[in-house]
């Protein structure tokens, strides 16, 4: 089983050679060439640890995939915290480590959350890093861990792809858990004051990968700033592409609002490969729309039915007592635990899936070989405009037929179409902002709004269905179905307020840019 930890940390150059075996009480007489720590304000005590042995090897693919997107997976013996590890980056000097017990191979556990990077391919050792690791822990007055700093002598050896070595001492600064980042600022003030500076590499096994053979692949990017319609639409899709790949290991590991974030990614290319059909061959995109619409389904196996679920909820418990009949929250809990069908255990198993994998491949081949039609070259805004004016030409229909039709099941399924739209225009606006500027910004803005209004509108229209079927089961155990009711006609008078403001919050938006 694997545990994580946030680590944030701070890596520093040392150019004069450290004496791992003085004593360092925190002056200048112990860990050579470091300040005074206790200086540092909140320390009162540097506490000598001791000397660790560390033995780490790295494994990658042999193309150094996830070195490429700053993971890294290690198998590592000595000190207190032997085993695997894999580091995801979050931010500037804050990764995730996930760690999982020593085996010999590595766990399943963690093959899973690189399997997006790494796909097919297999891992391989890469480096081995030897480290004299001599620490010091950070303390407050109570005797309570501020930051562990650490002098690392490494020796590192190429395993595959090269066959070089390289030494270097560097000194680490490691916050301790829930403290303050602001402390490390403390800290690098008096390392600076010392001539200590950051280091230039962001881990150690970058600076191995460099110093010791070729340096990892760098995934594609766009080098110059976009100029075709092309230009424009590929780099939006790459950036949903990545963000998949990126979102995955976060919704392997249930991170809040990962699923919702990726279920986003895959309706904007949806959106996309559907709007801008002028631009890149819809016979090439069609089907890989068809697979998105798929991952999307299987990643709102769950979501849709609790986002139901907490509305519900949420307006029974808004309810005066008096209008509180039979036992309906133990019914409403029944209910939505026999209509729960999916489980984070089978979105796993979708994601380890060949499925999902090729729909990747699909993915990167398109963006290595672009479908490209004749208006992508066009270097004006007239093809990018053009889409998003003929997303709005077709919303305005849409928003018309809706208001036009009497209230009832037609609305209901018209206004749904409409807001299916209205993201698909969003969408539109937002890959052409960066080329059109302040209208399609402002074009983003209208569409959110109309969007959080129509779907007001349809979580009303999937409420009322839920209560219709609560209340049928209700009345069928001989309970009282009163409340049901009267929530079914709450929703019903928030469908009609929507309803009876579409005209106007549709009058307000200025159209296409």
């Amino acid at each position: 089983m694997a545990d994580i930890k946030r680590e944030i940390e701070r890596k520093y150059e040392v150019e004069v050679e450290v004496d791992a075996d003085a004593d360092a009480g925190g002056g200048p007489e112990g860990l050579s060439g470091l300040p005074d720590l206790t200086r540092v304000p909140g320390v009162a005590a540097v506490v000598d640890k001791g000397v660790a042995e560390l033995d780490a090897v790295y494994y990658d693919t042999a193309d150094q995939r996830l070195a490429a997107a700053s993971l890294t997976l290690r198998r590592r013996t000595g000190g207190d915290d032997a085993g695997w590890h894999l580091k995801l980056p979050v931010s500037d000097g804050v990764r995730d480590e996930i760690r999982a017990p020593l085996s010999d191979t590595v766990p399943r556990a963690l093959t899973g959350l690189v399997r997006s990077r790494v796909r097919d391919a297999d891992l391989v050792p890469v480096v081995r890093l030897l480290s004299a690791r001599d620490v010091r822990h950070l303390v407050d007055a109570s005797g309570g861990l501020l930051a562990e700093v650490s002098v690392d002598r490494v020796r590192a050896e190429r395993l595959s792809g090269g066959d070089g070595t390289a030494r270097w001492t560097e000194i680490e600064v490691e916050l301790a858990d829930e403290g303050d980042p602001a402390f490390l600022d403390k800290v690098e003030k008096k390392l600076r004051k010392a001539g200590v500076r950051r280091s230039g590499s962001a881990s150690k096994l970058a600076r191995a990968l460099s110093e010791t053979g070729r340096r990892p692949r760098k995934e594609a990017v766009v080098a110059a700033a976009p100029v075709t319609a092309g230009d424009h639409v590929l780099a939006y899709v790459r950036a949903q592409r990545d963000a998949i790949v990126e979102l995955d290991p976060a919704v392997r590991r249930d991170v809040h609002d990962a699923v919702h974030s990726m279920r986003v990614a895959t309706r904007r290319l949806r959106s996309t490969f559907r709007s801008y059909g002028n631009v890149l061959d819809r016979a090439v995109t069609d089907p890989i729309r068809d697979e998105l619409k798929w991952l999307a389904g299987e990643l709102g196996v769950d979501r849709d039915q609790e986002v139901l679920t907490e509305r519900l909820t949420a307006a029974l418990g808004a309810l005066p007592r008096p209008l509180l009949a039979g036992p309906v929250r133990g019914r409403l809990r029944t209910w939505a635990h026999a209509r729960r069908s999916g489980s984070r255990r089978r979105l796993v198993a979708v994601l380890d899936g060949g499925r999902y994998l090729d729909l990747l491949v699909s993915l990167d081949a398109l963006l290595a070989t672009p479908p490209l039609r004749r208006a992508a070259a066009d270097t004006t805004e007239r093809t990018i405009a053009k889409a998003v004016r003929k997303d709005v030409d077709k919303l305005s229909g849409l928003v018309g037929q809706a208001v036009a039709l009497p209230p009832g099941e037609g609305r209901d399924l018209a206004i749904h179409e409409a807001r299916k739209k209205t993201k698909r225009t969003r969408y539109a606006a937002e890959l052409a902002a960066p080329l059109l500027g302040k209208p399609a910004k402002g074009l983003v803005g209208d569409m959110k709004s109309l969007q959080g209004l129509l779907g007001e509108h349809q979580d009303s229209v999937m409420a009322r269905l839920a209560l219709r079927d609560l209340a049928t089961q209700a009345h069928a155990a001989g309970e009282n179905a009163f409340t049901y009711g009267v929530l079914y006609g709450r929703e019903e008078r928030n469908a009609a307020e929507v309803e009876a403001a579409l005209p106007e919050a549709w009058g307000a938006i200025k159209g296409a840019p």
